[in-house]
């Protein structure tokens, strides 16, 4: 049971990381405001992320990959957790509202849970 519990987060987190990479390389303008502006090449960070997403998403549905790809994942929630904290101290959070960017980061700490 344990397992088909794992295997079905599995997924539903693979389909999450497809879209939201998806997401990321057709509405770029969205997601720009969330990279810091002392970031260099802004608009490449973006689509890598989206990029990266989308393959770990695939990742998570191949069991050879499953794995790693949970840790790329992982890696990733970490290294963005920053972004969505400082988000919610901007005086016009990336995300739209303060509110907004007050649900956003803990979500953030349940993917990396």
């Amino acid at each position: 049971m344990q397992n088909k519990v794992k295997y079905v987060f599995a997924l539903l987190l693979g389909l999450f990381m497809i879209y939201g990479g998806v997401n990321h390389i057709l509405k770029p303008l969205f997601y720009l405001p969330f990279v810091p502006n002392f970031f260099p090449f802004r608009e490449t960070i973006v689509f890598l992320s989206g990029l990266l997403e989308i393959l770990v998403g695939v990742g998570l549905f191949i069991p050879l990959f499953r794995q790693w790809s949970a840790w790329i994942v992982l890696a990733m929630m970490l290294a963005f957790l920053p972004i969505h904290i400082w988000d919610i101290f901007r005086s016009d959070p990336a995300i739209g509202s303060h509110a907004a960017a007050l649900i956003r980061a803990p979500f953030q700490l349940i993917f990396i849970a």
